[in-house]
């Protein structure tokens, strides 16, 4: 029997934010890695069927991680995300945008605020991701746009990875 993995996905339309909580059957640090190195960012940080590629990062306070999500057409959607300030396996926070592959923020697209912890829940991990936008429209924006869908593919997508990573 499969175990039944906790993910939350909530909307505060009065903060403007939402809030992912999503359990994984693997320890924090290989968690942590998995969010923190672009090797392993590359094989889950994205909705099935695109694939990422990582054109730089830089996981650092004041670095950065430029990549793309790829359609299998090669159709490609760039994003940039802009590390402030990390607290090794246990949180970080970043600015999130799209951006074109020279790394040029589109400005047609909303940016958000992320908040991301890491803890042990048992021998699992509970991530926990706040995502703060700056209005009430960006915030129904990417709504529209499909996160808690892609996020949910997304994140299974990371469930088989761990899955080959803790072998």
């Amino acid at each position: 029997m499969r175990q039944q993995l906790q993910f939350d996905f909530l909307v505060n339309k009065a903060d403007n934010t939402l809030t992912m909580r999503r359990e994984f059957l693997a320890e924090r640090p290989l968690v942590w890695d998995c969010y923190t190195k672009s090797e392993l960012l590359d094989q889950w940080f994205a909705p099935k069927p695109l694939t990422t590629k990582t054109k730089e990062m830089d996981f650092r306070e004041g670095g950065r991680w430029h990549y793309a999500m790829v359609e299998p057409n090669g159709t490609e959607y760039w994003g940039l995300t802009q590390y402030q300030q990390i607290h090794p396996i246990d949180w970080y926070t970043a600015k999130d945008a799209f951006c074109d592959e020279a790394g040029n923020i589109n400005t047609d697209l909303p940016p958000a605020q992320w908040f991301v912890t890491f803890k042990d829940k048992e021998e699992n991990t509970l991530v926990e991701t706040v995502v703060t936008f700056n209005s009430l429209s960006d915030l129904e924006a990417v709504i529209k746009m499909g996160m808690e869908e892609g996020m949910m593919s997304t994140l299974e997508k990371l469930d088989e990875l761990l899955l080959t990573l803790k072998k």
